[in-house]
C-alpha cells in the first residue's frame, strides 16, 4: 500500500485563526488523511497567516519562508498559505513567493480540502479538532467587522459581521462539553455586536445564558468587547450569572477625545468613564482587561499625559499596549507615521511600567483568600493554573504546591500567600 502523506497546520496570530484552523484540521480528519504537528514530518505544509500589524505580517513572512526552505530541501512536497495575510494580498504574494504551491484566504475550508483531495462534510461544520489543553476552548460567534477604525485592516481581511445562528453555537458547545471542555471563551471581532445582522438586536446576553445551561460548561469568559454601546443586558447576565466570569475584556485603545476621534472609534472620553463605572458598580469583583494604542500619529504629549492619568484612575487588572504601525487602505495611512518607533516603545514601555505596579498593588489584594483555580500544567514544584481573573496565553497565572495528586483540567481552592506583578502563589486547601 502506498504510504498516506502527512499533512501540519501552522496557525499564526489570534484565538480566531486558532478556531478556523480547529476546523480545518476536523475536516481533513474527517477524510482520514494522517496528521501531525510537527512541519518536518510533514509532506503538506498548510500555514494559517496573521496580517494585522506589521510584526504579525513579518513573523508569517518568516514562517512562509521556512517552509519554502523545507520544500527546496526535498523535504515537503506541498506548501499551502492561507488566512488574514493571504486573504491581504494574494497576489503580491503570488508573485513574490512562487515556490507556494496555492494561497487562499480566510475560511476557505471546502476550497483546501478540494486541494488535499478530500471531501467536505457539510453535515459536520460545527465540529473541530481541538489544539488548546482539552478543557477549554474558544467559541468564536461571528466573523468579520463593521465598525470603521481607521487603524484596522480587519475588515479588509475579514468582511463585514456575520453573526453565526444561535443554534449553530449552541450545538458547537454542546461538542465541546461532550470532549470534556469546561471554560468557553468567547471571541469575534467584537463580542457585543452579535445577533445584529441576523436577528436585528444585540443578543450576546441571551447567547451567554443559553451557552451557560450546558451540562459540563462551568466557566464562560468574555473577550473583544467593543466599548461603544455596550449593551446594559450582557453586565446584568455577567452580574447574576454564576457561570459567567467576572471578567470583560475591552480594547479601548486610548482615552483622548483627539485621538478616539481620529481613530474613529466611535466613543467619547466620558462614555468610556460611564461604561467603566457601570461595570464596576453592578460588578463589585470585577476583572478588567483592555488593550491601548501608542504612537497614533495625532497623539501629543498631552494626549499620552491623559493616557497614563487613565490607566493610573482606574487601575485596570490587566493591560496589553501596542505600538501604532501604518496599515495600507486603512484611513489613517494618509496620516503617515509620525513619531518615530523609538518613541513609541518608550510611551509603550512608561505604561506597561506603570501596569506593572497596579497589577502589583492588585495582586497583594488577594493574600489571603481562596480562589477556584481551573489546573493546566506542572512546572518544578508548582501546580500551574487559572482564576477567574486570568485568560490563558495574555494573563497571570496562580502557581500553588499540594502533596494531593492533582489532575489538570479540574477545578481546585487554593489559599494564596504571596504575589508578584504577574501571578499568584498558593497552596491546596484539601
Amino acid at each position: 500500500m502506498r504510504k498516506r502523506e502527512k499533512i501540519s497546520v501552522i496557525t499564526l496570530g489570534c484565538s480566531k485563526n486558532t478556531v478556523d484552523s480547529e476546523r480545518l484540521l476536523r475536516q481533513i480528519q474527517l477524510n482520514r488523511m494522517p496528521i501531525t504537528s510537527d512541519p518536518n514530518e510533514a509532506d503538506t505544509v498548510i500555514i494559517n497567516t496573521c496580517g494585522f500589524i506589521e510584526a504579525a505580517k513579518e513573523e508569517s513572512i518568516n514562517t512562509i519562508l521556512q517552509a519554502v526552505e523545507l520544500k527546496n530541501k526535498g523535504k515537503l512536497k506541498k506548501l499551502i498559505v492561507a488566512g488574514c495575510l493571504s486573504e491581504r494580498y494574494k497576489e503580491t504574494l503570488e508573485k513574490e513567493i512562487p515556490e507556494v504551491d496555492v494561497f487562499f484566504g480566510t475560511e476557505k475550508y471546502q476550497e483546501i480540502i478540494d486541494e488535499l483531495g478530500g471531501k467536505f462534510k457539510y453535515e459536520l461544520l460545527g465540529e473541530r479538532l481541538l489544539t488548546t489543553p482539552s478543557h477549554l476552548a474558544y467559541l468564536k460567534i461571528s466573523e468579520g467587522c463593521d465598525h470603521p477604525c481607521s487603524f484596522c485592516a480587519i475588515p479588509l481581511m475579514r468582511g463585514k459581521h456575520k453573526s453565526i445562528p444561535m443554534e449553530q453555537l449552541i450545538n458547537e458547545a454542546k461538542l465541546l462539553a461532550d470532549k470534556g471542555v469546561k471554560e468557553l471563551i468567547i471571541i469575534a471581532q467584537d463580542t457585543t455586536d452579535y445577533g445584529k445582522d441576523i436577528y436585528q438586536k444585540k443578543n450576546l446576553a441571551e447567547l451567554l445564558n443559553k451557552l451557560s445551561k450546558i451540562d459540563g460548561i462551568e466557566w464562560i469568559r468574555l473577550m473583544y468587547a467593543y466599548p461603544s454601546h455596550f449593551p446594559d443586558d450582557v453586565i446584568d447576565e455577567i452580574a447574576t450569572n454564576p457561570k459567567i466570569l467576572n471578567y470583560v475584556d475591552i480594547p479601548l485603545q486610548h482615552i483622548s477625545d483627539s485621538v478616539l476621534k481620529s481613530m474613529r472609534r466611535g466613543v467619547t472620553s466620558k462614555q468610556t468613564y460611564k461604561l467603566l463605572e457601570k461595570l464596576k458598580s453592578k460588578i463589585p469583583d470585577i476583572t478588567l482587561r483592555t488593550t491601548f494604542i501608542v504612537g497614533y500619529p495625532n497623539e501629543t504629549e498631552k494626549d499620552f499625559q491623559m493616557l497614563i492619568d487613565f490607566i493610573k484612575e482606574i487601575e485596570f487588572d490587566r493591560i496589553g499596549t501596542f505600538t501604532f504601525s501604518v496599515e495600507e487602505n486603512t484611513t489613517s495611512y494618509i496620516l503617515g507615521d509620525p513619531i518615530s518607533q523609538k518613541e513609541k516603545e518608550r510611551r509603550r514601555r512608561v505604561l506597561m511600567e506603570i501596569q506593572s505596579e497596579i497589577s502589583y498593588e492588585k495582586n497583594r489584594t488577594f493574600v489571603g483568600k481562596t480562589l477556584k483555580v481551573l489546573v493546566e500544567s506542572k512546572e518544578s514544584d508548582y501546580y500551574v493554573g487559572r482564576s477567574y481573573r486570568d485568560a490563558p496565553e495574555v494573563d497571570g497565572e496562580v502557581l500553588f504546591t499540594s502533596n494531593k495528586k492533582i489532575k489538570f483540567g479540574n477545578f481546585y481552592d487554593v489559599k494564596i500567600f504571596d504575589c508578584d506583578e504577574y501571578d499568584l502563589y498558593g497552596e491546596l486547601i484539601i
